[in-house]
């Protein structure tokens, strides 16, 4: 799937919620099936800075396309990331670096998020970006 599918995919399925608990349920939902990353990537090193909670990411290339692990201290948060990275997960860094996530907009995350879980969310998609820089870097 490209990533516009996907985020396609999530819009449609937030918009079944009539309303933000249960959207927020469902985002917790997500976290419990996200890719956890392993133990030995929980370092200071794999720490997004500038969020409220832990959050720890993990990228690896395989096959030309970057897929990712997280995990989070917060429930929130790990929904959050979870979201984030089924959508740049499995995909060419060239694709990463060009995508757009109004998604986000569309399904009124940023607006129900506190500001410091926005600056959050913004401090996460920068750091998926950051690997898929390094990543696209390594295949030119």
């Amino acid at each position: 799937m490209t990533i516009e599918e996907v985020q396609n995919e999530i819009i449609d399925e937030f918009s079944m919620f009539e309303d933000w608990e249960e959207r927020y349920q469902y985002m917790i939902d997500l976290g419990k099936d996200l890719p956890l990353i392993e133990e030995k990537y929980k370092t200071e090193d794999n720490i997004i800075k500038g969020c409220q909670s832990k959050v720890w990411v993990h990228a690896n290339m395989k096959d030309d396309k970057v897929n990712f692990t997280a995990d989070s201290d917060a429930i929130i948060t790990k929904g959050i990331i979870a979201i984030l990275i089924r959508v740049f997960s499995n995909q060419h860094p060239k694709d990463i670096l060009e995508a757009n996530t109004d998604f986000i907009d569309k399904i009124g995350l940023k607006e129900h998020l506190s500001p410091t879980r926005a600056n959050g969310l913004v401090s996460m998609i920068k750091q998926l970006k950051m690997y898929a820089i390094a990543y696209q870097t390594q295949l030119n």
